[in-house]
């Protein structure tokens, strides 16, 4: 550009074109000699490699066969995962074929046929690399998988079931698992879930798919369980028995929230802790923490189950209170992630504010929560009726009145009662005995409610838990309004798009896959 704007000569650059030997029209230079057409016409690179070939698909469970015996779930319509899927059955030879581009072409979903558009390149003649279209045909048989066979013939021909049962009045420690059953697919082998009293029920057709369950389930909380099978039929030639195999697990009874009176043995083996404890946490181990002196322990489930105990109050016991007053008396300590701060407080109970002037002076482990004129809910240790065997064997021990768990919004929280979150989780597909008699649908709404408000409220629980974006949430004026208020809520940022492939956005897809 400089030499031109300096009025230089510059020679015009051609590019230099040779004959084709065969048929004589002028082309660039290659090493072959030849036109595209010609080299096209002599050599096929596509020589050798599969036009037809079929793959298993189970249209029960909508899964592909990768054989040997491994079912793949998952794979939509013309996805980019099935094309993948549909490119490893091919096998084609990467050492002397490069695969450029592949695409669907469309077909007819009840056709059982489908269609790859391949372009792919290749060493010709003496060095020359031609590019060629290749076209592949898979055709679709329709063969039930393994478990799917066994749902069809007979629901009930299962080989292994888990009995996860919890003997307490409330199910939302299995809301909890529910969550982190999907989160982690520990259920994605389940033939079967059935809901069942105090407890879920997991079918399986292997029994090392139910031993790997039970393994999970001995990862995320405390359990005891015990292995029966029952011989269902036995070949005397081939000497092959065939099992059904049951595995009865129980979980620890104690629940987060939870107010226990430890046993003297376990409260002198941890240090003389308590006696009087709140359970703050529940995994594979229980977290314990002694609200008035701030000190904390942890149970394994083998220390657990070889001395248990049940808990003194449970959370269905919890009374409301409003704080007339509170002072702080230490700094801020850090137990297990959470954040407490001692301090003195002056509470009355809802029920009785404005009727009598019956007030109590308690020490509390939420300084850094509460404020004058906060709601909290707590144990109301003055008025129970505690014939725990526990607390007999304490001697010389006195119980505060009051003993607070958390702070309550219950009064916020009812603006919003009844209208749409921004999130949702999802569900099991489990199935429900509507007709059994201790069936409780309005107990169960509202416990899945609270389980809802905890996750709201503890960042903590919700750590491995995915919540999804509810697509139907619409904002309104009195919900932007109500939002100011100090209401504990889940940020987007914790948020996951949920996934649901329809069949506009299939088009799409197919479209930017052919461009």
């Amino acid at each position: 550009m400089e030499m031109e704007q300096s009025g230089m000569f510059m020679p015009a650059q051609t590019v230099g074109t040779v004959l084709c030997c065969i048929c004589g029209v002028a082309m660039p230079p290659n090493p072959a000699n030849m036109c595209v057409r010609c080299l096209r016409s002599r050599v096929d690179i596509t020589e050798g490699l599969i036009r037809h070939a079929a793959i298993v698909y189970c249209p029960e469970c909508h899964s592909y066969l990768q054989p040997p015996r491994t079912w793949i779930r998952g794979l939509e319509p013309e996805s980019k995962e099935l094309l993948a899927f549909c490119l490893r059955r091919l096998r084609l030879p990467q050492r002397r074929i490069r695969l450029v581009h592949a695409e669907f072409i469309w077909t007819e979903p009840h056709s059982k046929r489908l269609r790859l558009r391949l372009r792919v390149q290749a060493e010709a003649l003496h060095g020359a690399i031609l590019e060629q279209a290749h076209m592949v045909e898979l055709t679709v048989h329709d063969r039930l998988c393994d478990n799917c066979t066994r749902a069809q013939a007979n629901p009930d021909q299962w080989s292994a079931v888990v009995q996860l049962r919890q003997l307490v009045q409330h199910r939302r420690t299995f809301f909890y698992l529910e969550q982190l059953i999907l989160r982690h697919g520990a259920a994605v082998r389940a033939i079967r879930i059935a809901e069942a009293d105090h407890g879920l029920d997991f079918f399986f057709g292997s029994r090392s798919h139910a031993t790997k369950f039970v393994d999970f389930i001995n990862g995320v909380a405390p359990i005891r369980f015990r292995n029966d099978k029952q011989l269902v039929s036995h070949d005397v030639k081939s000497s092959i028995y065939n099992y059904k195999h049951t595995f009865s697990v129980e979980i620890s009874p104690v629940c987060r929230e939870d107010l226990i009176c430890l046993p003297p043995k376990l409260a002198n083996a941890l240090g003389n802790l308590g006696p009087l404890v709140l359970c703050t946490r529940v995994t594979n181990s229980i977290a314990l923490l002694d609200p008035l002196t701030l000190r904390s322990a942890f149970l394994d489930a083998n220390q657990y189950w070889r001395a248990p105990f049940k808990s003194l109050l449970t959370s269905r016991q919890l009374v409301e209170y409003i704080v007339l007053d509170i002072e702080v008396e230490s700094a801020e300590v850090h137990i297990g992630g959470s954040k407490y701060v001692m301090a003195h407080a002056q509470v009355a109970r809802i029920t009785d504010f404005g009727k009598n002037d019956t007030m109590f002076t308690i020490r509390t482990h939420l300084g850094h929560l509460l404020n004058p004129g906060d709601y909290a809910l707590g144990y109301d240790l003055y008025s129970a009726n505690n014939n725990d065997f526990d607390i007999d064997q304490h001697k010389n021990l006195v119980l505060p009145e009051t003993i607070l768990v958390k702070k309550s919004y219950q009064e916020k929280q009812s603006k919003k009662r009844g209208k749409a979150r921004t999130w949702k989780v999802k569900n099991l597909n489990m199935e429900v005995d509507t007709t059994s008699k201790g069936r409780n649908d309005e107990k169960r709404n509202t416990e899945y409610e609270e389980f809802l408000r905890d996750l709201e409220e503890n960042p903590e629980m919700r750590f491995n838990i995915s919540l999804y974006r509810n697509k139907e949430y619409q904002p309104s004026e009195a919900a932007s309004t109500a939002d100011g208020d100090d209401i504990p809520s889940i940020p987007l940022e914790e948020l996951l798009a949920d996934l649901d492939l329809s069949e506009d956005e299939g088009n799409q897809n197919g479209e930017n896959m052919d461009e």
